[in-house]
């Protein structure tokens, strides 16, 4: 059964955090007080016995100049003993389900090992983001620069990303919750991370897509062996999108992986035509996620 977390199953969730993950209690304390919420956490418990959980953090997310709001997965885990059973997959179409229900178009996750990337792949999840290898911005000068004013270094580093496309972008409260982070852990360097996205709304992403592009034309079959309503014939042309669910019949087919790499920009250089003509390259990040 899935149900969605509540004050009294909280601290089932907590259990679960800190023996999937051995997160020290200090910065448990940070996430689950700055990040955590009920409504956005859902738990599957089998025999009555809660053993995995998943949680879909909102976020704002600048989508070909656009501001879109985004679901970031977090904290997915599952007891040893209770994996390899399913209860994670069915957590991730339950989560889709609920994303549709909010009208949220795009999920992503930060997968914290090389093998979870071909798990998170069977659900649809392509990677769109690529990590990095400097520091993309420093904390501790800002801190430094600001030592007791957290709106004016909030500003900063808000005017710093809020103009770079395809970036998760952060609101005051996500940078009060990144600054204590970084001061519990005396100001490591943050890096872009690795990521992947998921579509959960092809229709309103194309949307915005052909808006932002008017001149562009093009038509598709797009499969999405997930989201039904995704399953669809798609055309855009002079700033509209026309989706065509009866009919299959296209030149081209991509499928829900394809788009989100092609529609995020990710190394669309590197593709066939008439894609790299189609979709711009752009360089999606993904970066101080209290990771």
């Amino acid at each position: 059964m899935i149900t969605f977390a509540t004050d009294q199953t909280m601290s089932l969730v907590r259990k679960m955090w800190k023996i999937c993950f051995g997160d020290s209690d200090e910065y448990m304390e940070l996430y689950f007080r700055e990040k955590y919420r009920n409504e956005n956490t859902l738990v599957y418990f089998d025999d009555n016995q809660a053993v995995a959980s998943l949680q879909m953090l909102p976020y704002i997310f600048t989508f070909h100049q656009t501001e879109i709001p985004i679901a970031y997965f977090s904290g997915l885990c599952t007891l040893p003993d209770a994996r390899k059973k399913g209860f994670m997959a069915a957590l991730i179409r339950k989560a889709f389900e609920v994303l549709q229900q909010r009208q949220i178009p795009l999920a992503v996750l930060v997968p914290q090992e090389k093998w979870l990337l071909e798990f998170y792949e069977k659900f649809g999840f392509a990677q769109t983001f690529d990590a990095g290898n400097k520091e993309i911005f420093s904390l501790r000068q800002l801190w430094e620069k600001y030592p007791d004013n957290l709106p004016a270094a909030y500003r900063e580093f808000d005017n710093y990303f809020r103009v770079q496309d395809m970036t998760v972008q952060k609101t005051f409260d996500d940078f009060r919750a990144i600054m204590d982070e970084a001061k519990l852990f005396d100001f490591p360097p943050k890096m872009n991370l690795t990521g992947m996205s998921r579509i959960i709304d092809a229709e309103k992403l194309l949307t915005v897509f052909a808006r932002r592009y008017p001149e562009k034309t093009f038509s598709f079959f797009l499969s999405d062996a997930e989201i039904p309503k995704n399953r669809a014939n798609f055309s855009f042309r002079n700033g509209l999108v026309e989706p065509d669910h009866n009919n299959q019949t296209t030149e081209h087919s991509l499928d829900i992986r394809q788009l989100s790499q092609l529609l995020l920009g990710y190394h669309t250089s590197q593709t066939e035509e008439p894609f790299r003509s189609l979709f711009p390259e752009k360089a999606p990040q993904i970066n101080f996620m209290l990771e």
